[in-house]
């Protein structure tokens, strides 16, 4: 049996690690395949799937303002 390591709770308010705009994304979901997780996140009505690397709990603020 696999054991996985949730890095995001369901409900938890994350950023992507490459968004300029930093917007908090919700943890709606997961999906598990063979050897990966992916965390399904919601933004408004716009839903994306990402791996835990791609995700961050902290805002970037130097990314946001940086022209």
């Amino acid at each position: 049996m696999m054991v996985f390591d949730i890095k995001f709770e369901i409900g938890q308010a994350v950023y992507l690690v490459t968004d300029k705009e930093q917007e908090a994304r919700i943890v709606y979901g997961y999906e598990i395949t063979q050897g990966s997780i992916l965390y399904m996140l919601c933004v408004g009505v716009s839903t994306s799937k990402h791996f835990d690397f791609e995700i961050s709990e902290v805002e970037n603020i130097v990314l946001k303002t940086k022209v």
